[in-house]
């Protein structure tokens, strides 16, 4: 179906008194407006945000009960297991408990399980080996929601358990010492959306302020750990509002001078200098791939190892090893994505499941992000276990559909299963396979309509090309980092002309040049050659494009920013 653009209410007036207020320019006003950031103090503070935008941490449930567990078990030097996960999200959650930990005056060890031999979640058989090692505590991290049975045998064996997760609980909450968890029903927490990380992070926090640490010091650990904390609440894909934007902006902030040597050996080989700015865009596609690497292709102690690593010559062994793994998975999954596209279309399908049993279960949660985004569906992307002959995968879904909520309409299909709205994991017999299809295209039928399935361009602005000059993009730039929940700004103009003939860029992107009215703007056009015969000289089109920072552009000596094509249709009134 053609791309629905859905235009902001009009409020012209609004526009104008949040510009002058913030003495910003008229462009960002109208994005200001139509974001419903109205009240000139509330967008001042979404614009420059403070470590004092950040919650209490003790305003999680528990966690009174989380701190004092943890410093007693430090006091008596007590075993401490650190489980984690084998994702961005749990292993920078466990580098920031593990470092929280010994800040305070204790040690700890962790455990990750390995992506394709142990599969997602807690494992009774790790709480057995922690047991035998003297272990009397484990805290959780991004994973244990839903390991109520793990968390019994841990009780069983004589094991206090701290469960610090951000996924949707179920009915009941694992029988545990404190759940730590903005989630459960009963947690009066105003950040709903934390990720595993941020949860973890709130942990260390509330640890390090009764250690008896100076609020001073606590503040400057807090400010140097929000790196990672960043990092993982971008690799997470949770939205960048509210606490969240804080915790990214002040972290991006702080990767401009990196003093752990893990971070800034990764940094260096995914090419930034030393001391570079760097966005949330950078992060997602240069830096959070190459931890995602670890446990994609192999294990992810490797990752946190990166982090906690005081050698140089180390950390800069494991950075190399991160890259190499990353340019695998990349050709991995190109492969798997090929054969997905190449596979006979069901244009009528309302969800769709792929499945194969030689493709790599690290990738198959990419390749179904990939293909979501491409055909405007739900998908699922399924390897097999060589293990347990289990097949094993994730899914993605677009805005409209509760993947996890399809889930649990046909839990008994699946052996496990978890996640949330737009991202979920499952394992199921493979005989089962055809079976998961059919249902869940079905339940996806019943909800969504045609409409559901179209492109949608949330329009934030309507301009002339005009009010695009350099002091304009550098205040809508002040909205970022940009993600999920506070994308780059898309800007519309009305009929623009094609100014020359597009220049193909290897093969399949496009540079477009317009202009109106004396005023000529250069637009890229990522994945347009399909699209190259709307761009005929003289054209005369509406454009939708995102203004985005541009370093490399910068790099060159170029402007710092750029103006990239979301869509175009012919010129209408």
């Amino acid at each position: 179906m053609p791309a629905r653009w859905l235009f902001p209410a009009p409020d012209a007036g609004c526009a104008v008194e949040l510009s002058a207020a913030l003495g910003v320019g008229s462009l960002l006003g109208k994005v200001l407006a139509a974001r419903g950031l109205t009240d000139a103090e509330r967008a001042h503070r979404f614009l420059h945000p403070s470590l004092t935008d950040l919650y209490d941490p003790f305003a999680l449930r528990d966690m009174e009960t989380a701190v004092a567990r943890l410093l007693a078990a430090i006091a008596a030097r007590e075993g401490i297991l650190i489980y984690g996960d084998y994702d961005v999200d749990g292993t920078t959650a466990v580098v920031l408990l593990m470092t929280a930990i010994r800040l305070a005056g204790g040690s700890a060890f962790y455990h990750v399980p390995h992506r394709l031999k142990d599969g997602y979640g807690m494992r009774s058989s790790v709480v057995e080996d922690a047991a035998a090692r003297g272990v009397k505590l484990i805290v959780s991290v991004d994973t244990g929601i839903r390991a109520a049975e793990v968390v019994k045998r841990a009780a069983e064996l004589g094991i206090a358990t701290i469960v610090t997760d951000h996924h949707l609980p179920e009915a009941e909450l694992p029988p545990a010492l404190a759940v730590l968890n903005p989630n459960r029903s009963d947690c009066g927490y105003p950040n709903k959306d934390l990720c595993g990380a941020g949860v973890a992070f709130k942990l260390a926090q509330a640890l390090l302020e009764r250690s008896g640490r100076p609020a001073e010091r606590v503040a400057r650990v807090s400010e140097s750990l929000l790196k990672l904390v960043a990092i993982a609440t971008v690799g997470d894909i949770v939205p960048l509002t509210g606490e969240n934007r804080a915790i990214v902006k002040l972290g991006l902030d702080g990767l401009s001078d990196v003093r752990n040597i893990g971070l800034q050996a990764l940094l260096e080989v995914a090419g930034f200098a030393r001391g570079a700015s760097i966005g949330a865009r950078q992060v997602a596609f240069q830096i959070v791939p190459r931890i995602n690497a670890a446990g994609r292709m192999d294990t992810a102690q490797s990752a946190i190892e990166l982090f906690l690593t005081t050698d140089p010559a180390r950390a800069h062994e494991l950075a190399k090893q991160l890259h190499d793994q990353n340019v695998d998975r990349r050709q991995v999954e190109a492969a798997i994505c090929d054969t997905c596209q190449g596979l006979p279309a069901d244009a009528s399908a309302a969800a769709l499941v792929y499945y194969a049993k030689d493709w790599h279960r690290g990738v198959v949660g990419i390749v179904a992000n990939r293909l979501m985004d491409r055909l405007h569906r739900p998908v699922f992307v399924l390897g097999r276990n060589e293990d347990d002959g289990m097949a094993q995968g994730s899914g993605r879904s677009i805005p409209a559909f509760d993947l996890l909520g399809a889930l649990e309409s046909m839990r008994d299909l699946f052996v496990r299963f978890g996640g949330h709205k737009y991202a979920a994991g499952v394992t199921l017999d493979p005989a089962r396979v055809d079976e998961f299809r059919r249902r869940f295209n079905a339940y996806a039928a019943a909800r969504l309509s045609a409409e559901d399935f179209a492109p949608r361009f949330e329009i934030d602005a309507v301009a002339e090309l005009g009010e695009i000059d350099e002091a304009a993009v550098a205040d809508v730039l002040t909205l970022a980092p940009f993600g999920h929940g506070n994308r780059a700004p898309l800007v519309a103009v009305r009929g623009v002309e094609v100014a020359a003939p597009p220049v193909v860029m290897k093969e399949k992107h496009l540079r477009i040049a317009v202009r109106q009215n004396g005023r000529s703007l250069t637009l890229k056009a990522w994945n347009f050659s399909a699209r190259a015969a709307e761009f005929a000289p003289g054209a005369r089109l509406d454009v939708a494009f995102e203004l985005e920072d541009d370093p490399y552009s910068a790099a060159r000596g170029y402007a710092p920013w750029s103006a990239t094509l979301k869509d175009a249709r012919p010129a209408q009134t």
